[in-house]
Parts: structure tokens; C-alpha cells; sequence
């Protein structure tokens, strides 16, 4: 018998070793090569695909160090271990490895160009959200026509409101409805108001709450409608009266929901409280100020009004009771029509066929870019989800869609995240759309936007998963800092746990999956009967050396498989500490949140100041810090997550490839289409072992 077995495992092994000097035919795909090396290269490698798509990412650097420890030179290995890298957040790691697969598989190759373009973008980025005042001008990339042939769409587009879908709703003056536009310019629904109908619609902007409201030039009122474009209620009626309007135009709503309309018959300025009660007006002459002759434009933000007079050329400040502040010192104002407050506190205007960026504290006024030509009328323009300009161009009949210059070069950021192939033939693949500054890129679906090739062939049977930004609800894990100094703040915890617990509740599909305690040693709560005591905590647990860094990535790490829409939630004092940053820097973690899709959100427990890493966490990943006991809590805060724009898309399709038993290495390439814009990813996978 023990002859036997030492004779089978000789067999064995000459096999082994004869199969793996047999040929590029008969190894493990995706490495090149013969011999015993090659092989073992192969199956290393087959371990770390796999280790990658459980999201075992230090696994999987493990798996491919190994492999080149056998073929050094070997480019798709490199390639990967770059991946790996850069989805651990360690992206100069990441570009070296990717530099060094570049110059094997030499610029002008396709897989080559491929890598060259991912390693400019990532060497070059420096925000993720779209800013407009670093000087780079935006371009006509596309356009929302409001004809296709014959067949009038809408006519006469004045405004139009971004949607975190990467849609816009348009008001059709001369068509007297508003209608949805999604990314590639195709009207998905239009409403017309009540049974009566809307009487010339003019502005439309969205309420703190998500209702919208329309002002209705030539009906003298506003209509109040649901998040989803629904009529619910009026604001107003014809009159010279308290709360009544001659040809409402331009809106604004402030931080607490106040709405403000510009009443032009009236040369006045009308303030309703969110359930529309008269509560002002302002605006007219008085001993301070001269009085407006022909307001347009209105944006509400940083506790002030500003309020555009083409009459007098000016800009008007006021306060939110309707005090006059003074005059807008900015030079180059012309005609303007519309106002609105951008994410940077800056306020996105237009002035004839120029898109302006005003920073009001500064008095700055930058020309972004032109639309049309000078006898174009554009009336209103707003920034969408995707960080386009939209303009309303009522004498073309057409919105406008402006890019910035530089990512109409760059194109989009592709990149395959997962291919999960456990029910092979039937293969899911979920790839991220992203522009150069990891801004998310939504709306895109299927029969417009995307190509799916397996070794260079349409895939079969495709089919278009929902894609991530539809998911209406969120996962978060919570991170709760437990130094000395929050020792005293037990119960301030136990209040944040309640509340979040609240807003999770109010949210369906959400859930907390993990309750992290940031202590000399992290670790993970028991919060599934009693998230209050979890996130409380025992008074032993609170240490002057708490590890944020590694309480950061042990919650982030929990969030990876979860939903589209996660974020990490800290609850605590809001400065770090002194072994904040002891193993992973602060961009380290703030590269592994943004490549992961995870967003940072802050709780902040007590009065002190916020530490500046917190802020540029929340500010690299897309989420905000709040204090605990603000007047309006910290629900929204948390019900804001699943709000968090998502590029995150999802395809499943049935391989006609062949196998060989599992170890064939099956290539996958998706190309994505938006207006002028394109951009690719290719990877591969292996099929389950036979």
C-alpha cells in the first residue's frame, strides 16, 4: 500500500511537471510562458483574481507578489497588482506597478494606452468634487434638443434643476409644462401641472425637504409639487396684496427652507415659509435703499439674499428678514437673468450667452465659458450630478450641456470593480463610470451608453442590472472614537446611536452593519440587540492612544461587499489624537474610502473644533460633518447617505467562451458612451474549477 501511494504521488508529479512544460496551450491562462515556473505563476495568480473579487485585497497583493516572485516581468500581473494596490488605497504603489506593466507592454499597444490614460488620471487627480473657480473654462459637449424632426419635444426651455440621477427638469415656458431630460438628452416624463394646467412656467427650484416648486409668469402664482414633479398645492394668486404676485420669476430657497420669489410686476422680493405662509416683502424703495426697478435673478446661501437688478446693473445683498446690506461691488455685470448657489459657496449666474461664477465674499466675477453665440438668450443654468453645466437657452429652444475642457480631453474613468462568475455560464460584472475627479457619473443606461465585449466579441445575453444610484436605501458602519476626552461623553453617544438608529429605521433597505470601537486596539461591537450600548461603550474602553487609522479601515473594510451606498459614520470629538495617522497616512485612508465608494460622515459630540482631517476626509469622499445637537439634529445628515450619487453599474451576461476545466483566463472589456465623452476598462476573470 505505501508503495502504491509513493508511486501515485511520483505520477503526480512528472504530470504536473510535463503539463506545465507543454505549452502556452495547456497552462492557466492570463500569464505567458512555459515551465514549471510559468505554471505555479498561473495558479498564483488564478488565487488572486479570485482573493480580489471576495474584496480580499491584501490576500490578493499576497497572491500576486508571489507570482511575480516566479515571472517578474510578467505585465497582467503587474497590471493587477496595481489594482489591488490602488483599491487598498495605496495609490502611489498602485502607479508604480502600472508604470512597470506599461513598459512591458509598451505604450503603443492597446492594453498599453489603456493603462497609460488610467495612470494620468490618477497621478493628476486632486478633488473629487467638480469645482468651477480653478480656471478651467467649460465647452459646449452636447445638447437636450427641444425638436427631433418634425416632433416638438418642449419649446422654449427658461430653466432647469439638476437631479442626482444625472436627469434635469426643464420648465417649457412656451409649452406650458415641465419635463424630465435624462444624461443622453432623452425626455423621460413631463407634467403639466393640475387639471387647469401650468400657466407659462418659468423657474424651478427644490425645496430642503425634496418638493419642488414652479412659479407661473402668467398665472401669478407658485405651484408647490412633489419630489416627483406631482402637483400637490398654490403659493400666492394675482394682486398687488400681501403674498401676491404680478409675473412671478426667479426662486431661491435658503438652508432652512425658506422660499423666496422675485415678484417683477411688484419690483419685490416675496418670502413664504416651507408650507407657503406669507411671512415679507422687501425690496422696495426706502430711506436705505433705492428700491428695485427689474429684478431677475435670486440665490439664497450663507445666511444672505442676492438679488440681481438688469436695471441697475447690481447685485443687492439682504439679510434674511429683508434688511438691505449693501451692494455686490463686482464689475462685468450685464443682463443678469438667473442666480444659483453652487456646493462651493459660489453662486452659478448667466448674463446674455455667458455663464458667470460670482464669489460674492470676494467680489469676483470669472466668465466660465459662452453658450451660443451673442444673440443666444440664455435664461438659467445649473450644475448636474455629473458636474456639467446645463443651460437654458430659450431663443434656440435647447439646453445647453458644458463640459469642462479638460475632462472633455480626458474622457471618462472606467473601471471594472468586481466580476463575480460563481454560476458560470452566467457571469456579473459591476464596473464603475467616474470623471478625472472621481466624481461619479450617473444616469447612463443600458441601450445608449454601454458596449460589453468577452475576447473581442458582443457578450451574450446581456442583461442591465439597476444600477447603484437607484437604490434608495444605505449600509454604514459606525466608528466611534474612544479617547480620554470623550470619556465624559457617554451620553452624548447613546443620543447620536438613538437618532442614527431613527434615521436608519426611516430608511428602507438601510442598515447598520458594524459598530466599530476606535480604541488602542479596534474592534468590532455586539450592536444587533442594543446599538445604544454598542456605540456607548464601557468606561474601560476609553484610552488617551485610541488608533483612528486603524478603526477607520476596519469599518471601511466591513462596508466593501455592502450596498451601493455606504458610508462610515464617526461619532466623536472631532480631533483625532496623536496616533491618528501612526500606520496609514491620512490620504492612505482617504484614497481606500473614495476608491471603495465609501463616504465619510462626521457626528461631532462636543463643542471643540473639528480637526482638519476629518474635514478633508468628508470633503474627499463627498460627505459633511455635524454637530450633534444642531437645531435640526442629525437625521438628515444620515438620511442624506442614500442621496450620495452613485456611478456604480451592474451587467450579467452568459460566456461563450471555453473553459478548459476553470483555468482558462476569460478577457472582459466595457467601453462607455455619454455625449462627446468615451471611455474603456478591460480585465478578465477565471471560471469556476471543474
Amino acid at each position: 500500500m505505501r508503495k502504491s501511494f509513493s508511486f501515485c504521488l511520483l505520477f503526480l508529479f512528472i504530470s504536473v511537471l510535463l503539463f506545465a512544460q507543454s505549452g502556452n496551450n495547456d497552462r492557466p491562462g492570463g500569464v505567458t510562458g512555459t515551465g514549471v515556473a510559468a505554471f505555479t505563476a498561473a495558479e498564483e495568480f488564478r488565487l488572486g483574481i479570485h482573493a480580489y473579487n471576495r474584496f480580499a485585497y491584501n490576500e490578493a497583493i499576497l497572491c500576486f507578489e508571489r507570482a511575480l516572485s516566479f515571472v517578474p516581468t510578467e505585465a497582467v500581473i503587474l497590471d493587477w497588482l496595481g489594482r489591488a494596490y490602488y483599491r487598498s488605497g495605496f495609490e502611489e504603489i498602485a502607479v508604480r506597478q502600472w508604470q512597470s506593466a506599461l513598459s512591458i507592454y509598451g505604450r503603443n499597444s492597446g492594453a498599453g494606452m489603456l493603462l497609460s490614460s488610467r495612470i494620468e488620471t490618477v497621478s493628476n487627480r486632486r478633488f473629487l468634487l467638480p469645482i468651477a473657480d480653478d480656471g478651467v473654462r467649460y465647452v459646449e459637449a452636447g445638447r437636450y434638443p427641444g425638436k427631433s424632426g418634425e416632433i416638438v419635444l418642449y419649446r422654449q426651455p427658461v430653466s432647469v434643476l439638476g437631479n442626482s440621477d444625472g436627469s434635469a427638469w426643464v420648465t417649457a415656458y412656451g409649452s406650458n409644462e415641465i419635463v424630465k431630460i435624462d444624461v443622453n438628452g432623452i425626455v423621460r416624463d413631463r407634467k403639466r401641472g393640475p387639471l387647469n394646467g401650468f400657466d407659462r412656467p418659468y423657474d424651478i427650484v427644490r425645496g430642503t425637504d425634496g418638493r419642488m416648486y414652479v412659479s407661473e409668469y402668467r398665472g401669478g402664482r407658485v405651484s408647490v409639487l412633489d419630489n416627483g414633479g406631482n402637483w400637490l398645492a398654490y403659493i400666492g394668486s394675482k394682486g398687488l396684496g400681501d403674498g401676491q404676485f404680478v409675473g412671478p420669476q426667479n426662486l431661491a430657497v435658503d438652508e432652512d427652507g425658506y422660499l423666496y420669489v422675485v415678484d417683477y410686476g411688484n419690483r419685490r422680493i416675496c418670502k413664504f415659509d416651507p408650507d407657503g405662509k406669507f411671512i415679507i416683502s422687501f425690496g422696495m424703495r426706502n430711506a436705505v435703499f433705492p428700491g428695485l426697478l427689474s429684478p431677475t435673478g435670486i440665490a439664497a446661501g450663507n445666511g444672505k439674499i442676492y438679488a440681481a437688478d438688469n436695471a441697475a446693473k447690481a447685485i443687492y445683498i439682504f439679510d434674511p428678514n429683508g434688511n438691505y446690506i449693501g451692494r455686490l461691488a463686482a464689475n462685468g455685470l450685464g443682463n443678469i437673468e438667473s442666480m444659483r448657489f453652487l456646493s462651493t459657496k459660489s453662486i452659478l449666474a448667466v448674463d446674455g450667452n455667458k455663464i458667470l461664477l460670482i464669489e460674492p465674499e470676494a467680489a469676483i466675477v470669472r466668465e466660465l465659458g459662452l453658450a451660443g453665440n451673442e444673440r443666444v438668450r440664455v435664461t438659467c443654468a445649473d450644475m448636474d450630478s455629473n458636474g456639467n453645466i446645463l443651460a437654458a437657452k430659450f431663443s434656440d429652444s435647447e439646453v445647453a450641456v458644458m463640459t469642462r475642457f479638460d475632462d472633455l480631453a480626458s474622457g471618462l474613468f472606467v473601471q471594472i470593480r468586481n466580476i463575480y462568475a460563481e454560476r458560470f455560464p452566467t457571469v456579473t460584472v459591476e464596473f464603475t463610470v467616474e470623471d478625472r475627479l472621481r466624481r461619479p457619473i450617473t444616469g447612463l443606461d443600458d441601450s445608449n451608453n454601454f458596449k460589453l465585449y468577452e475576447g473581442g466579441a458582443p457578450v451574450s445575453g446581456q442583461i442591465f442590472l439597476s444600477p447603484g444610484n437607484r437604490y434608495s436605501g444605505a449600509d454604514i458602519s459606525i466608528l466611534v472614537e474612544r479617547s480620554e476626552k470623550t470619556a465624559n461623553m457617554r451620553d452624548d453617544f447613546t443620543s447620536a446611536a438613538r437618532d442614527i438608529g431613527n434615521a436608519i429605521k426611516e430608511m428602507g433597505g438601510s442598515k447598520v452593519v458594524s459598530v466599530i470601537s476606535a480604541g488602542v486596539q479596534p474592534r468590532r461591537e455586539q450592536h444587533e440587540l442594543s446599538l445604544e450600548n454598542a456605540v456607548r461603550g464601557t468606561a474601560d474602553s476609553f484610552n488617551a492612544r485610541w488608533r483612528f487609522d486603524l478603526g477607520l479601515r476596519l469599518a471601511a473594510t466591513d462596508l466593501l461587499s455592502a450596498a451601493p451606498k455606504r458610508s462610515v459614520v464617526y461619532v466623536g470629538s472631532g480631533s483625532l489624537g496623536e496616533m491618528a495617522f501612526e500606520q496609514y497616512s491620512l490620504s492612505e485612508l482617504a484614497a481606500y474610502l473614495a476608491n471603495n465608494g465609501v463616504v465619510f460622515n462626521a457626528v461631532i459630540t462636543g463643542q471643540g473644533q473639528i480637526s482638519a482631517g476629518i474635514e478633508y476626509l468628508c470633503r474627499e469622499t463627498g460627505g459633511s460633518a455635524a454637530r450633534l445637537y444642531r437645531p435640526q439634529g442629525i437625521g438628515s445628515l444620515i438620511k442624506g447617505i442614500a442621496d450620495t450619487p452613485s456611478g456604480l453599474y451592474s451587467f450579467s451576461f452568459n460566456s461563450q467562451l471555453p473553459t478548459d476545466f476553470g483555468r482558462a483566463w476569460l478577457p472582459l472589456e466595457i467601453e462607455v458612451y455619454m455625449l462627446e465623452r468615451s471611455g474603456r476598462d478591460s480585465a478578465g476573470y477565471f471560471p469556476p474549477l471543474d
